[in-house]
């Protein structure tokens, strides 16, 4: 339960994940109550609250 809490912590958008139903999508958006938007397909998002897998994470912004 640690390990996952500290993956949805560390969840930024543009990182691509996997959801308990297998599907593949890029995170667009975090929100405050706790879910994520995910674009599964172009214009199409959903909103979720659990991800199973991180497939690859984005770059911090670098400080100018």
């Amino acid at each position: 339960a640690k390990e996952h809490k500290a993956m949805d912590d560390a969840l930024r958008r543009g990182d691509m994940v996997v959801t308990q139903a297998g599907i593949i999508g890029k995170v667009v958006h975090l929100r405050e109550d706790g879910e994520i938007e995910v674009e599964i397909a172009k214009d199409m998002k959903v909103r979720m609250r659990r991800v199973v897998q991180v497939l690859s994470k984005t770059e911090p912004a670098a400080n100018s």
